[in-house]
């Protein structure tokens, strides 16, 4: 097990356009890091960075004490377990998962016992004479993380091994990699465009956006407190609402309330905006509760109702656009109905227009200052 350290990681194919530009990420000692990102956002070539599969252009790569950016592939002594699964049709289940002490020149019966010691853990036990067309989808992918796991690495490079599974086997192989990262310790590398896997399985979430890192933090730190509005976008399902409004003060602490394009705050509120300066106004759609119209903070009129079980998602016309409101599905909702909705301002977030950062919640920002971008 080894810590893992990117140092301003820069990637780039032609010398123009950067695939990665300037990543840091420091990753302790048997963490579960998730890599986050819509397609093409580098979290892929991140790994194979890691891995040794590609090249960097600028910045460092440790694993643990040693710097590895000159280190082949085969020597770095992490193991990549990809989408596809990529087992050797011809082989056993057995031979499959031996095949890297095999490559090492390992004894027999060291090959023989550790193999068998880890396809008990993996429950391939029964499965180890058979080839890899008789299995199912899951089997073949504990076949996959028992060759990655057989050999000890350092760490586990996963490159978004779930995705070919169907929706209730992909739950089932979350928990079981889970439990498996818990008890072996060894340092994970996750990736996926999946933010439900990356808020499910990560200690750490790392959010990419074109190359570039946008957050690092805890679940909860990347849900309740998104560096900007692409996290606040990306993260959530559904995710967060993101309006331009413009500042109006003259509200009252308890009647803070957008109309139109205005978002009407408190008079003595510290953020240092004046009259009619836009700033982007966010609100998580389970944040938006519905009320009488003495604490509504806007009204509309039910455009859509997508039932889901336990709960009801409204889309929901106001004149300010469209805002998406999450209840629990014990509230019954038909289209066309008006409806008042409020929110708490520690639910109210303001996002700098220019810079896109977070400034911070409506109620922190009446209890300090923030000079907004005009």
């Amino acid at each position: 097990m080894s810590s893992i350290h990117l140092k301003s990681l820069t990637k780039s194919y032609d010398n123009q356009s950067n695939a990665l530009s300037d990543v840091s990420i420091e990753i302790i000692d048997g963490e579960f890091m998730v890599l986050v990102g819509p397609s093409g956002c580098g979290k892929s070539t991140l790994l194979r960075c890691l891995a040794g599969l590609e090249t960097v252009t600028l910045g460092d790569i440790f694993v643990g004490d040693k710097r590895v950016n000159d280190v082949a592939a085969h020597k770095r002594n992490v193991a990549m377990v990809f989408q596809s699964y990529a087992l050797y049709p011809n082989l056993s289940v057995f031979e499959n998962i031996a095949f890297p002490l095999r490559a090492i020149r390992a004894k027999k019966e060291f090959i023989k016992q550790r193999v068998e010691e880890v396809a008990a853990r993996l429950g391939l036990a029964e499965y180890l004479a058979r080839k890899p067309r008789a299995l199912s989808g899951g089997q073949r992918q504990r076949v996959a993380i028992a060759r990655a796991i057989v050999r000890n690495p350092e760490a586990f490079l996963m490159d978004e091994p779930l995705s070919n599974l169907d929706a209730k086997l992909r739950h089932q192989m979350r928990v079981e990699l889970l439990r498996l990262q818990r008890q072996l310790g060894t340092t994970t590398v996750f990736v996926t465009h999946d933010q439900v896997e990356a808020m499910t399985m990560g200690d750490r979430i790392t959010v990419l956006n074109q190359g570039e890192v946008q957050q690092i933090g805890t679940p909860y730190e990347v849900y309740n407190r998104p560096a900007n509005t692409f996290v606040a976008s990306f993260i959530g399902s559904p995710p967060m609402n993101v309006k331009e409004l413009r500042v109006q003060r003259g509200a009252t602490l308890h009647d803070v309330r957008v109309e139109g394009e205005n978002l009407f705050i408190p008079t003595d509120s510290k953020l240092q905006a004046t009259e009619g300066d836009s700033v982007l106004v966010g609100i998580r759609p389970e944040d938006l509760t519905l009320t009488d119209t003495t604490n509504a903070v806007m009204q509309g009129v039910v455009d859509v109702v997508e039932y889901t079980g336990s709960e009801t998602l409204l889309t929901v016309l106001t004149d300010s656009g469209e805002w998406v409101v999450k209840l629990n599905s014990k509230q019954p909702m038909a289209r066309g109905n008006t409806v008042n909705l409020e929110v708490d301002d520690c639910n109210l977030y303001l996002f700098d227009k220019v810079t896109t950062k977070l400034m911070g919640t409506l109620n922190e920002l009446s209890e300090m200052p923030y000079v907004a971008n005009h």
